[in-house]
């Protein structure tokens, strides 16, 4: 079978990065096109193919399953081809390159002493990690633009077209300064004057920890933040006296340190499984089994 002589770059690009996106209008910002120019390039691939790849909700547009198909075969065939590209206008020695996602989980203490050590043994290997929500790392891990995504793992609708094999267990924790009025417990109603941040909607753990506090019956209270990132978090809990709902491997360092203290939790936190998620049914290159060997031996202790 032949491909299709009125299909183009063009067309593969616009669709990966709607998918991406989520919207026209995104897209359209990313691509630095009008909308109508995106919109016209998905109806002639969708016209070209036969195939409708999207569901319309309200502004926005979800991948159905024949789109969710198409991304991970487009996706996997561009990023190829890109790499056939840097490989032909490369000159001395041959570089490899390895792309990684990580969570927030993994990536401050996993995923860097995975790196190190990989590096260690494959030097010419170029280790690209990128960080952000899991349903921007695992869009991009089924397109091939990542050859993992190191973290916890996502909920089953999400997992479509991927893998996941389990590294270890880790529980989220309600973490404080290490002078908070707090001492010792998160009891709700003592609990319920102070700041809380939250995981915002879409990550991993915001099912988990909002199943926490309903069951202790503050599921209506507002936080005052949300996020999972450390960077940001740090500096609230520093001069606040605000409460944090996050995976421990997030804060291991500065719970180790006694820069923040855990809360103990009345009713404990559900752990959840640490892992790599992979694209389903490929063969795994030499440097991701090499990774793979590298994040096994740096699993937290």
């Amino acid at each position: 079978m032949k491909i299709d002589p009125r299909l183009r770059l063009r067309h593969i690009s616009t669709f990966l990065e709607i998918a991406q996106a989520g919207s026209i209008v995104a897209a359209a910002g990313q691509l630095g096109v009008t909308q109508p120019a995106v919109s016209k390039t998905l109806r002639e691939l969708e016209d070209i193919l036969g195939q409708q790849f999207f569901d319309r909700t309200g502004r926005g547009l979800r991948l159905n399953n024949a789109g969710q198909q198409f991304q991970k075969l487009a996706g996997a065939a561009m990023t190829t081809l890109l790499r056939a590209q840097t490989q032909a206008q490369s000159t001395g020695q041959a570089r490899t390159c390895l792309t990684i996602g990580a969570l927030p989980t993994a990536a401050t203490r996993l995923v860097p002493a995975a790196t190190i050590r990989f590096h260690a043994a494959h030097p010419h290997c170029l280790i690209r990690v990128t960080t952000g929500p899991n349903w921007l790392l695992l869009s991009q891990l089924r397109e091939g633009r990542l050859d993992l995504v190191v973290g916890r793992m996502a909920e089953p609708d999400r997992m479509e077209g991927l893998s996941f094999r389990q590294l270890y267990s880790e529980d989220v924790v309600a973490v404080v300064h290490a002078d908070h009025p707090l001492n010792g417990s998160f009891d709700p109603e003592a609990s319920g004057q102070f700041p809380l941040i939250l995981p915002p909607p879409g990550a991993v753990i915001a099912p988990l920890v909002r199943a926490y506090l309903r069951s202790i019956g503050m599921e209506d209270i507002a936080p005052a933040f949300e996020t999972v990132s450390l960077a940001f978090a740090r500096q609230i809990l520093a001069q606040t006296d605000a409460i944090w709902f996050i995976s421990r491997g997030v804060v291991a360092e500065e719970l180790g340190n006694g820069s923040l203290r855990g809360l103990s939790l009345n009713a404990p936190m559900m752990a959840g499984p640490v892992g790599i998620s992979q694209r389903a049914g490929l063969p795994e290159s030499p440097e991701i089994a090499a990774m793979i060997t590298a994040l096994h031996s740096a699993i937290p202790q």
